[in-house]
């Protein structure tokens, strides 16, 4: 049995890569910085991460999910969950790619799935209509 593409869903997902390519121009920018001033992959990852929460919130919520009502709290939280995956995932590449850069890439890549599912299901829920 054929599924039909929901549009508004397809629309949602270009949007949230539209604005994902963004958060991570921003967010690996900070990070590659971080690692070249010398903190370390870590120290860069968390420093770039806390910076890169409230800039994607902005990008997220008026960009992609423009239809949810705010969610600030949930949002914090599923960062909270996707940065814990994001340091598993830094330590489990960097094992077999040993540039930080292009471990950091490859986890960006990683997370942004887990992450869409994590935005649109459990913080951005669609406000009903009246």
């Amino acid at each position: 049995m054929k599924r039909r593409i929901d549009i508004h869903r397809l629309v949602e997902i270009v949007r949230y890569y539209q604005a994902g390519a963004v958060n991570a121009a921003f967010g690996f920018g900070a990070y590659a910085l971080f690692v070249w001033f010398g903190l370390g992959m870590y120290i860069g990852q968390v420093l770039a991460y806390v910076l890169g929460v409230a800039f994607n919130y902005f990008t997220y919520s008026r960009h992609v999910f423009r239809d949810a009502g705010p969610a600030k709290l949930r949002f914090m939280g599923s960062y909270v969950v996707n940065y814990l995956m994001s340091v598993a995932a830094l330590a489990a590449v960097s094992l077999v790619i040993r540039s930080p850069y292009l471990a950091g890439l490859v986890v960006i890549v990683i997370t942004s799935i887990v992450n869409y599912f994590l935005l649109r299901h459990m913080v951005f829920v669609r406000r009903a209509k009246l």
